[in-house]
């Protein structure tokens, strides 16, 4: 028995060390990839980011930070397959996958709520009628949680704003619709409430143009003219990054010049 045990702890040396060495070396190798991968996701490469995510959680599926950064990625990703819907909903399910497992892990945290509000309301508006009234009014539970844990946490406050405006907008058919599934939760949602969250959404992070343009468009909608025009000019003026933003922009620029 000690000459097995012997030769066990000379192979565990020779291989890089005993169990708990190894066991503190897999886990130094798992947070400098976390820290390349954020490196990378600060730099706008999503896709890249994304795939040492996703090596971080190959080594510990449990991985908390992996499987929330994990989940708001393919989100984005997923967003820009405009006509290829096989691949988006393919991303958008594995995004729902690592957010409920994250949420499984910690069910209090902002991201965590984050991203299961993020990767529902997602998978929601690329399904048919019936499916995106259920993943909507689900959305709302999560981002409530999600704010209560932070409540200036962008992202959340950006999605509850979008939330309201649907809500707000439905047509005809959809508010019946969701007064039989769900009661009357779309006759408490206004546009000057989807304003409200996207303003918030700007204060908490004043460099993203998606914030400003959506709040844009909600003033649009409700024919602030004044506020529309001051909401694009400060989106306009902002610094870009990526292709989306500059589309962003464009967009910004063509509804400015409409009266």
């Amino acid at each position: 028995m000690r000459r097995l045990f012997k030769i066990f702890l000379i192979v565990s040396i020779l291989c890089g060390g005993t169990p708990a060495a190894m066991a503190g070396a897999s886990f130094s190798g798992n947070e400098q990839l976390l820290q390349q991968a954020k490196q990378l996701l600060n730099r706008y490469k999503d896709s890249e980011a994304l795939l040492l995510y996703e090596q971080v959680l190959a080594a510990a599926p449990d991985n908390y930070e992996a499987l929330c950064k994990a989940s708001m990625l393919h989100c984005r990703i997923g967003e820009r397959y405009s006509t290829d819907e096989t691949s988006k909903m393919q991303h958008f399910s594995k995004a729902k996958s690592y957010a409920q497992k994250a949420y499984e892990i910690d069910h209090v945290d902002a991201e965590s709520n984050f991203v299961m509000a993020l990767s529902i309301s997602a998978e929601a508006m690329a399904s048919g009628a019936k499916n995106r009234l259920v993943g909507i009014n689900e959305v709302k539970t999560f981002l409530d949680a999600a704010l209560a844990s932070d409540d200036q946490h962008a992202g959340a406050w950006h999605i509850m704003g979008r939330w309201y405006f649907k809500m707000a907008n439905l047509n005809l058919i959809e508010k019946v619709a969701s007064k039989m599934l769900f009661g009357g939760v779309c006759d408490e949602a206004t546009n000057s409430q989807a304003a409200i969250a996207l303003e918030k959404a700007v204060a908490y992070d004043p460099d993203n143009i998606r914030y400003y343009y959506d709040l844009a468009c909600i003033y649009d909608e409700m024919k602030d003219t004044a506020a529309r025009n001051t909401t694009l000019e400060k989106a306009i003026s902002l610094t870009y990054e990526t292709k989306e933003e500059l589309e962003l922009s464009r967009r910004c620029k063509i509804m400015l010049q409409e009266k």
